[in-house]
């Protein structure tokens, strides 16, 4: 039997390796991994293209592109999550302290789109009272999918080819919301600090008050493809379920990371979130996860409508 060749475009995810290296295939499809690249250039390649039939893809620019009417749907097959109260960082010059202090600031970003961004407004707002309308946005680069930015937010472009740490740095911005940590802090920069330096105490707790894993990817795949093969979904969910439990099979053998700590890292995962930590599908938690996300991506203006879970994804 010919089995459906379907291209698939994704980071090289340990719950992925099972489907790249074919120890796991899905049901009457061949999945054809695509060379790695750059998030935004994947997702801007889904999005303005359908270049590929099967896709990660930052969930807030798959709403956006959703709400501009592109022909695509996801499955609730979540490969990256990740809590974002670390990823907010701060001039240790400008005297921040607390969140009160980022309202009426200048903010560096590489773009308004990406979830951790959404994510991070979200959290500011609904936990600390920090309005995103209240800050001066500095981008760095186009958005992945194009929409119409609300007049009530003051965005500007940053030019001259500098980065947003770059302007950190010199002082023109307070502070950064960006998914990677400054290469600066890491070289040990003490002009860069964290809002929240017990960032994982916090994030824990977080999780615990709210049962949030904040979901950053979903798995896009083409709606025509959906609508002239329905078998598809089912197919794919299955697979990438079934490489998840062998990535969590393999990693089971802590003597086998080069990790000094990971064992016990390993055990208080399990402690704190189970079994399976990165579920997919649309169980409750998930439900909540996505609605919380549909409603920061709207609240920001980033979408025009508000859309339900049922509408964006497909699950089977």
């Amino acid at each position: 039997m010919t089995k459906l060749q379907l291209t698939i475009a994704c980071d090289p995810f340990e719950a992925v390796r099972a489907l790249e290296e074919k120890h796991i295939s899905p049901e009457g499809i061949e999945l054809m991994f695509q060379p790695e690249m750059s998030n935004p250039v994947r997702h801007r390649a889904m999005a303005r293209d359908l270049a590929f039939d099967v896709c990660e893809m930052n969930v807030s620019t798959y709403l956006i592109a959703r709400d501009q009417g592109v022909p695509i749907t996801a499955l609730p097959v979540f490969l990256f999550r990740k809590f974002r109260h670390g990823n907010i960082f701060v001039d240790t010059r400008s005297g921040i302290k607390s969140p009160a202090d980022l309202v009426g600031q200048r903010i560096g970003c590489p773009n308004l789109q990406p979830a951790s961004n959404v994510w991070i407004n979200g959290i500011l707002h609904d936990f600390h009272g920090v309005d995103h309308r209240d800050l001066t946005w500095m981008v760095e680069r186009d958005e992945d999918v194009p929409f119409d930015i609300p007049e009530s937010l003051r965005v500007e472009r940053i030019s001259g080819g500098r980065s947003a740490i770059d302007l950190m740095l010199a002082g023109e911005v307070a502070a950064v919301y960006t998914p990677q940590t400054p290469p600066a802090m890491i070289a040990g920069d003490t002009r860069i600090g964290r809002l929240f330096p017990d960032y994982v105490e916090r994030e824990l707790t977080y999780f615990q008050d709210t049962g949030l894993f904040p979901i950053m990817h979903v798995t896009a795949v083409s709606t025509d493809l959906l609508k002239r093969e329905p078998w598809v979904a089912a197919s794919l969910m299955q697979a990438f379920e079934a490489a998840k439990r062998e990535a969590y099979l393999r990693l089971s053998n802590v003597r086998l990371v080069p990790l000094v700590w990971f064992g016990a890292q390993y055990e208080e995962d399990r402690r704190i979130f189970g079994d399976d930590p990165w579920p997919y599908g649309l169980g409750e938690l998930n439900r909540r996860n996505l609605e919380t996300i549909i409603r920061y991506t709207h609240e920001q203006g980033l979408t025009r409508q508000l859309r339900s879970v049922d509408e964006l994804f497909v699950d089977s």
